[in-house]
């Protein structure tokens, strides 16, 4: 930053946002200006005041990432100023400081904003963002889905009523509750309406998979999401949902970055000659780090091609289909030789996702950067 830079940190909330400034130079005294309406625009013309009382600065905003989005951070960027959200995890803290107030949080990140002691996320366009917003939903649509199939589940359990196949939810139970006749009509009016409930659920969720299938092949990263289904357990749904979620793979230099941003790197804990290591971090985007590690599952089987993944592979480069081969046999060896040493399941199926973002990775280099949105 140039001398002329002048540092302004917001804390933003659904109504109003606190507005602190800092000045070039840490001398400088960090002012605040109070709190302002949010509203469309009100940063906009509190940027033009700031400047008109300081010509010639260069004004850099920042905000945490958090709830309202980065509506407010397109905004100022297309006015022509600098706006960084900050990761807030990251956000270095004091343990004595007690403290908390809206005034006192915005003066924090303006004066760390001029230190440079803030650690900004990715911010996705306005495209990817609704993609985003699609695969979430259907993540949503599943989790309510799920919960009234529990609910259906205990109540019928409740009621003395087990269902004897082998996997619940096909074809034959649904006929079988069909044959269900329960004591009271109350219990039956019960049972009716957690079965409607479900079959919303299927239906919402069946909705949202085809506008992802839709949105997709006119997204950017949509040559990346096509790539990655060469690879074994990474359909269309889990290839889109873990790009969304991750972003731009481009600006990890190294799959190990990549792996440490998903939290599948070991945590550690050492202090002088002790050297404690414990389980993964858990940092950074648990919906995508759920699906890699669903996705590892599939390599505790024997390397194949088969006719679904073949059918998804028509048509990628054959440097492409090389990485997505070598990931089935090296992955598959190495939750072998995992398995043999006693480690429980879980921690081997943890470390063949960490390595299973390595390919990853490579495919992403592969592909190349996502092409610029074009404006509608």
């Amino acid at each position: 930053m140039d001398s002329n830079t002048i540092f302004v940190g917001l804390d933003v909330h659904k109504a109003t946002i606190a507005v602190a400034v800092a000045p070039s130079g840490r001398s400088s005294e960090v002012r605040f200006q109070g709190s302002f309406a949010h509203r469309p625009g009100g940063m906009t013309e509190f940027a033009r005041h700031l400047l008109a009382k300081h010509p010639g600065s260069h004004l850099s905003f920042c905000y945490e990432a958090g709830a309202c989005g980065y509506g407010l951070a397109r905004e100022l960027t297309e006015a022509g100023h600098e706006c960084l959200v900050i990761a807030p995890s990251l956000i270095p803290t004091r343990p004595g400081d007690h403290i908390k107030t809206d005034k006192r949080d915005a003066t924090t990140l303006a004066k760390m904003h001029r230190a440079g002691e803030l650690v900004s996320v990715w911010m996705p366009d306005a495209r990817h963002e609704a993609v985003r917003d699609l695969v979430r939903a259907r993540e949503t649509a599943m989790y309510w889905r799920n919960k009234a199939r529990q609910a259906l589940s205990s109540f019928l359990l409740r009621q003395g009523y087990r269902y004897g196949g082998r996997s619940a939810w096909t074809a034959s139970y649904w006929r079988w509750l069909a044959t269900i006749e329960l004591e009271h009509p109350a219990q039956q009016v019960t049972m009716q309406e957690y079965i409607l409930a479900i079959r919303e659920g299927d239906e919402r969720h069946d909705r949202l998979v085809r506008q992802i299938e839709a949105a997709v092949p006119d997204w950017s990263l949509a040559p990346l999401v096509r790539a990655l289904q060469a690879m074994r357990g990474i359909a269309l749904i889990t290839a889109a949902t873990i790009i969304a979620e991750i972003g731009d793979i481009g600006r990890f230099d190294t799959p190990r970055r990549l792996m440490a941003y998903l939290g599948l790197v070991p945590a550690e804990h050492s202090s002088g000659p002790k050297i404690r290591r414990r389980g993964i971090t858990k940092a950074g985007n648990t919906r995508a780090r759920r699906l890699l590690v669903e996705s590892a599952w599939t390599y505790c089987r024997a390397p194949r091609v088969s006719q679904e993944m073949q059918r998804r592979q028509e048509g990628l480069n054959l440097t492409i289909l090389k990485i997505a081969w070598k990931a089935q046999l090296r992955l598959h060896d190495r939750y072998r030789r995992l398995s043999a040493t006693g480690k429980p399941k879980n921690v081997v199926i943890t470390a063949i996702a960490r390595e299973l973002v390595g390919f990853i990775w490579a495919i992403a280099q592969e592909v190349g950067p996502a092409k610029p949105a074009i404006a509608a």
